[in-house]
This record gives C-alpha cells, sequence and structure tokens, in this order.
C-alpha cells in the first residue's frame, strides 16, 4: 500500500462516482422532467460525460505519451469503477427493500 498515492486514488474515485451520478440524474431529470427540468437534466448528461473525458484523460486513454508518466493508473481507475458500481448496486438493492418494507405496511 505504500506505492499507492492515496489522493490520486481520491481524485479518480471522485471523478469517477461524479460522472456516474451525473449522468444517472441527469437522464432522469430529462426524463421526467418538464421544461426547463429537462435542460437541467441535459446539463447534467454533459457535464458527466465531460467528467468521463477527463477520467479517461488521466488514465492515458486519450492521447497519452509512452514519454510521461500517466498520473493516474488504469488498475486504480478499473477497481474504483468496480466499487461505485457496487455501492450503487447495494443502494439500489437496500432502497428496493425499503420501499418494500413501506407498502406492505
Amino acid at each position: 500500500m505504500a506505492d499507492i498515492n492515496l489522493l490520486d486514488m481520491f481524485l479518480s474515485i471522485l471523478v469517477l462516482a461524479f460522472g456516474i451520478f451525473s449522468i444517472a440524474a441527469g437522464s432522469f431529470t430529462a426524463y421526467f422532467g418538464t421544461g426547463r427540468s429537462r435542460s437541467i437534466g441535459g446539463a447534467l448528461i454533459l457535464l458527466g460525460i465531460i467528467a468521463f473525458i477527463i477520467l479517461l484523460w488521466f488514465a492515458g486513454l486519450f492521447g497519452a505519451s509512452v514519454s510521461r508518466p500517466l498520473p493516474w493508473d488504469q488498475g486504480m481507475i478499473l477497481a474504483g469503477f468496480v466499487a461505485v458500481i457496487g455501492a450503487l448496486v447495494g443502494a439500489l438493492v437496500a432502497l428496493a427493500i425499503f420501499l418494500v418494507a413501506i407498502m406492505k405496511s
């Protein structure tokens, strides 16, 4: 664990989670919203896409040169992606159980 830069790990997972949840919230808002809410949803989707472009840029997947070291390790980003998706699935399962319990009572 000594060779892992915790700040780089924090920032890469922060950008990844921001991108995922911004696109999810923007899609929800754009689909169910009306008028101005739809445009805000579109802006959130665009912001999430920009976050993913930044993530891919720092991971070296966009225009990375071999002569310089990559700022963020691709394995770390993959592990962060799995962790964020796992947290999202866990939260959705907990929400579903909560809603079923509320609807039954």
